[in-house]
């Protein structure tokens, strides 16, 4: 992949999350209205027991660093390279800006909305998702990159996307965030000394955040069935590949951060994968095949068309300019390729299960 520029001051933190590309987070917004007509009737007895778990707020006192943080940093961080200085540092802040994103979605809906039921869980995972950011942005602030969450709110682009949309693509952000905390925590449990910095210590309760999360968005759709139904199918479809193969391709994009954690990318994602799979077949009636030899080489593809792309603007002038256009069409053909590879089918079970325990 092309060199990234240094991050190394502030300035340059909050560019990178302020960037608006095919692989950086987004923020969005919604049609609040729709929103508001929500009817969650048909899963009250569910709902009403998340809720109370929200209420209870079991992690109220887990966002906290420990007097030994700092000290941890200085000792382990110190011994990585540069280079995967570089890696993390870009991790925290992709972490950070997905994290702060679902704060200000949930927070804006929740100003904008009537609808008691979702009014309450969107207090609740404003309130989460702020924690998380903050939690984030304390250890960019350790090395004196700390990111003003108010400018980025207002300097960053934001992308209008239909409620639906905001159901399968959140659903499945904050249940791919699940599965990708969990394996790195059971990882760095195993190999504790492959823990190099202490962020990993909070990840076991903090995916159970974001498992939480995305079980509230499984009792909307749940609710309302059409949104699992007919031509919702093929959007179902659309999401579940643009979420893996942005995850795929961002991740060998850095895969010096996995290496050090005794990771290898391409194992790490498919394990990511393999659990969300788990999971989405409990509300998805479709999940992707990821054993598939097409949908492995289609991915691979594309991160190599990422790399190409990014080789071409680094050239700039009138070839650059040519060469992306070119891999930009190989990217899209192939990305239509995997949309039509054949999917399994499920048959959604009676009720939505809890967290596996992985």
């Amino acid at each position: 992949m092309q060199a990234h520029p240094t991050i190394d001051t502030a300035e340059k933190a909050s560019q990178k999350a302020v960037e608006s590309t095919m692989l950086s987070p987004r923020f969005y917004t919604t049609d609040f209205a729709a929103m508001d007509r929500l009817d969650i009737s048909g899963v009250r007895a569910e709902w009403d027991t998340m809720m109370a778990e929200y209420e209870g707020d079991n992690n109220h006192d887990h966002f906290q660093r420990t007097p030994e943080f700092a000290a941890e940093v200085a000792e382990r961080f110190s011994q990585v390279s540069p280079e995967m200085r570089q890696e993390f540092l870009d991790f925290l802040i992709s972490s950070l800006t997905s994290e702060f994103s679902g704060c200000i979605l949930y927070n804006e809906i929740f100003k904008h909305v009537e609808n008691p039921d979702i009014k309450q869980l969107m207090r609740f995972m404003a309130r989460d998702e702020s924690r998380h950011a903050s939690f984030i942005n304390q250890s960019l602030k350790d090395f004196g990159l700390g990111i003003d969450l108010g400018d980025l709110k207002r300097t960053k682009a934001y992308t209008y996307f239909k409620p639906k949309y905001i159901f399968y693509a959140t659903y499945l952000s904050e249940k791919i965030g699940y599965a990708r905390y969990i394996t790195i925590f059971r990882q760095l449990e195993r190999n504790p000394d492959k823990r190099f910095h202490p962020i990993f210590r909070w990840f076991e309760r903090w995916c159970n955040d974001e498992f939480r999360h995305g079980e509230s968005f499984a009792l909307i759709m749940r609710a309302n069935p059409h949104l699992l139904q007919g031509g919702n199918i093929y959007w179902i479809r659309f999401f579940l590949l643009a979420v893996y193969a942005t995850m795929y391709v961002r991740d060998h994009a850095r895969p010096m951060l996995h290496e050090e954690m005794g990771l290898e990318s391409t194992t790490y994602d498919y394990e990511v994968f393999r659990i969300t799979n788990e999971i989405t077949r409990q509300v998805f009636p479709v999940s992707l095949d990821i054993d598939n030899p097409a949908f492995r080489d289609g991915l691979s593809h594309l991160f190599h068309v990422q790399a190409q792309m990014d080789k071409a603007k680094a050239r700039g002038g009138l070839v650059g300019a040519l060469q992306r256009a070119r891999w930009a069409v190989s990217g899209l053909s192939t990305f239509v390729r995997l949309y039509f590879l054949p999917v399994k089918h499920h048959s959604l079970p009676a009720q939505i299960r809890m967290a596996p325990a992985w």
